[in-house]
């Protein structure tokens, strides 16, 4: 890190994180207890099946002295990996783990794997120390490490991993990651033990689009500050359209596969619309009734003098329409071998169904064009690269158009379109994901001691002061269900999409009539690292609505 950094990064590096109480404690009086078992999944057989050594154990809970095994303090040699997108507190996780690894003994030691699961890998580490990590606490960014979305899942690269552990004697490898991650870390930690690799393998849910969480994560790090710093930027925006007073502002926000952000952006922000892809998906919307839906926004709002207003929209939610959901799986099974091929369009004519080919016709010629964009790694269409923004925009454009000439529509339509993403995914923490993330680190240090593989860090109770939080260690195996991947049942941590039943959205949906008319908008403001609690140290409405707050 720069040496030269500014006051802000100076002061938040002197930031102490509040930790639950368990999580202070003296080692040696601590312990994990088996309160309860693990629900077993739905697909019990197949995740036994496939995880026999992990699968159906039982939840670890961390208490003070008195647990039947306590913990004995003894030197611990770590490895700490983080995979996937950055997401705001990942270095906290890092601060967490050396400072626990130490008081669980001076001896302790702890290295990072660069540049994400390649570097286990090719054995790719550099030593994590006081010295190296401190200019790095509280602050945002991945950069310590790097990180990557590589897998480790062939035998290959199992065994690469194995001899590296092994190698450097290591006690335990933390991941840090998303829901594929933990799956990766749950492969693993069964490979090692199924290899006697004496390596315990922990992860720690991570990532901004909020999709990993279930009931026992409540919440995964980074999405409190990401959607904090976009709100921010949405609160300005609707600052300034009723100052402006001409423009239509259709802003973008990360989160293909769930609206988790869109969600907690609009009840911080309370735009005129806000998609919410899976109520478009259950609702069986199509893209004609939701440029209606927005095309009478904008007229409803002209008649009263009012020609602006904000608009956010999920970036997955092209998926979410049944009927471009259709046309995409029908282009992604054509394309697979053929992404960029210059006869593509021509392909697509002859070979698209009746149906998905009437729906690609009616599209704009910009928007077909993006849709027959190289593929991923998986042979899917790449969402994030689609303007789906823009194509609304030209759509609600063309639907107003045709109502003036019907003589039903006689304001102005002038729009700007916004893409908030990385923005959002290497910011200074905010308090608590400076805290959470702090002691999810402390928390996976004492799970790596008490060998506790296949498990994942999680505190509850985060809706209240940090010090009341709880500590637990849940095992990643129950948290599989089983869902088809290259043609073969694989258990998977199902992505939590927004729930249509849930407080957050109900309270979305019980106020964005009255929203979508009138000048609502509330402008956050920037993330607050001092002052009063209330602004320093709150929680997303997300949280609070879906803990009863």
């Amino acid at each position: 890190m720069q040496q030269d950094a500014s006051p802000l990064e100076s002061l938040r590096r002197e930031y102490r994180p509040r930790v639950p109480a368990a999580l202070t404690a003296p080692v040696s009086e601590l312990g994990f207890a088996d309160t309860h078992p693990a629900a077993s999944p739905a697909d019990a057989a197949t995740v036994a099946a496939r995880f026999p050594r992990t699968a159906g154990r039982p939840v670890a809970t961390l208490v003070r002295s008195g647990a039947e095994k306590p913990l004995v303090p003894r030197p611990v040699r770590a490895g700490v990996v983080l995979s996937g997108g950055p997401a705001p507190g990942g270095h906290n996780v890092i601060a967490g783990l050396l400072d626990a690894l130490q008081d669980i003994h001076a001896h302790s030691t702890l290295v990072g794997f660069l540049g994400g699961p390649a570097g286990i890998l090719r054995g790719r580490k550099i030593a994590l120390d006081e010295r190296v990590v401190a200019p790095f606490r509280n602050t945002g960014g991945f950069d310590l490490l790097g990180s990557g979305r590589d897998k480790i899942e062939t035998d290959e690269q199992l065994k690469a991993s194995a001899a590296t552990c092994r190698e450097l004697a290591l006690d335990a490898v933390v991941v840090v990651g998303g829901d594929d991650s933990n799956t990766n870390a749950a492969v693993l930690a069964e490979h090692f033990l199924e290899h006697d690799v004496p390596t315990a393998v922990v992860g720690v849910p991570k990532t901004i689009d909020g999709d990993l969480k279930n009931r026992d994560i409540e919440a995964s790090f980074g999405f409190d500050t990401a959607t904090k710093v976009y709100a921010e930027l949405i609160g300005n925006i609707g600052r300034d359209a009723p100052s402006s007073r001409k423009y239509w502002h259709f802003v973008k926000l990360m989160g293909r596969s769930a609206s988790h952000v869109t969600l907690e952006c609009a009840l911080a922000t309370r735009p005129n619309v806000a998609l919410i892809a899976e109520e478009v998906l259950a609702s069986g919307a199509t893209l004609a009734s939701i440029v209606d839906g927005i095309a009478d926004a904008v007229a409803a709002r002209a008649e009263s003098g009012r020609p602006y207003g904000v608009v956010l929209v999920p970036e997955g939610l092209i998926e979410f329409v049944p009927e471009i959901r259709a046309l995409i799986d029908d282009l992604n099974a054509l394309l697979a071998n053929r992404a960029g091929d210059p006869d593509a369009r021509a392909l697509v004519a002859e070979a698209l169904p009746a149906s998905s080919r009437a729906v690609f016709e009616r599209l704009p010629e910009g928007f077909r064009g993006q849709l027959l964009l190289d593929r991923d790694a998986h042979g899917n269409v790449q969402v994030s690269k689609i303007e789906t923004e823009r194509l609304l925009i030209d759509l609600v454009a063309a639907e107003l158009g045709r109502r003036r000439a019907r003589g039903t529509f006689a304001g102005a339509f002038h729009a700007q379109h916004h893409f908030l993403g990385y923005e959002g995914r290497c910011a200074a923490p905010s308090n608590f994901d400076a805290d959470y993330t702090y002691a999810l680190g402390r928390l996976a240090a004492l799970l790596a001691l008490a060998g506790r593989t296949g498990y994942v860090a999680t505190l509850r109770g985060l809706a209240g002061p940090a010090e009341s939080w709880t500590a637990a260690g849940v095992p990643i195996a129950s948290m599989f269900h089983v869902e088809s991947r290259k043609g073969r049942p694989t258990p998977v941590i199902r992505k939590a999409l927004v729930d249509l039943h849930g407080r957050p959205f109900l309270e979305f949906a019980a106020n964005r009539a009255r929203w979508a008319i009138e000048d609502a908008y509330r402008c956050p403001g920037p993330i607050q690292y001092f002052g009063p609690p209330e602004v320093a140290d709150s929680r997303t409405v997300t949280l609070l609505l879906e803990r009863g707050e």
